[in-house]
């Protein structure tokens, strides 16, 4: 027996074989930490992931809730601004500043213009004066009734009185 494990130790096969299973053993102690440690690092990964979700899906909830908060307000101030045009003499306030832009067009397009419509405008003046000045406009001011109201055909009848009746 002795002959035989003498014989084995001097043999190249089995200082090759035993060689290959101390390598074999090293390799698996080493897959096996290195193993080990990528399933900590998977693990970590995973956390890591799953807190950047929550985060994300956090901020994703805010978000909609601050898009319909802003959709309300833009729903009220539509309300509110539709309102606000509704109420009487909005329509005139906002014709007066169409007129007085498009007034402001001709005096920079057409040089004559100005002069002209100074003149007009004086006359109106004048005409509309005259109209509120006096004994009945004053009883009418004083004592309205419903015949005396002017009405929206009135007020388009006083545009366009004729520009030779200035003299009334």
């Amino acid at each position: 027996m002795d002959d035989l494990l003498a014989s084995l130790l001097r043999s190249r096969f089995v200082w090759g074989l035993a060689l290959g299973l101390v390598l074999c053993v090293v390799t698996m102690v080493r897959g096996f930490f290195r193993r080990r440690e990528l399933r900590r690092e998977i693990e970590r990964l995973r956390t890591h992931l799953h807190t950047k979700l929550e985060i994300d899906a956090g901020e994703t909830e805010r978000r909609k809730a601050e898009l319909e908060q802003l959709k309300k307000e833009r729903d009220n101030l539509r309300i509110t601004v539709q309102s606000l045009n509704q109420k009487p003499g909005r329509k005139e306030i906002r014709q007066f500043y169409i007129y007085q832009t498009a007034l402001d067009i001709m005096f920079e397009k057409a040089p004559g213009f100005a002069p002209a419509w100074q003149v007009t405008l004086k006359e109106a003046e004048q005409r509309f004066e005259k109209s509120e000045s006096g004994v009945m406009p004053m009883l009418k001011r004083l004592m309205p009734s419903a015949q005396d109201r002017p009405s929206a055909q009135d007020y388009d009848g006083m545009g366009r009185l004729p520009l030779n009746d200035s003299t009334k």
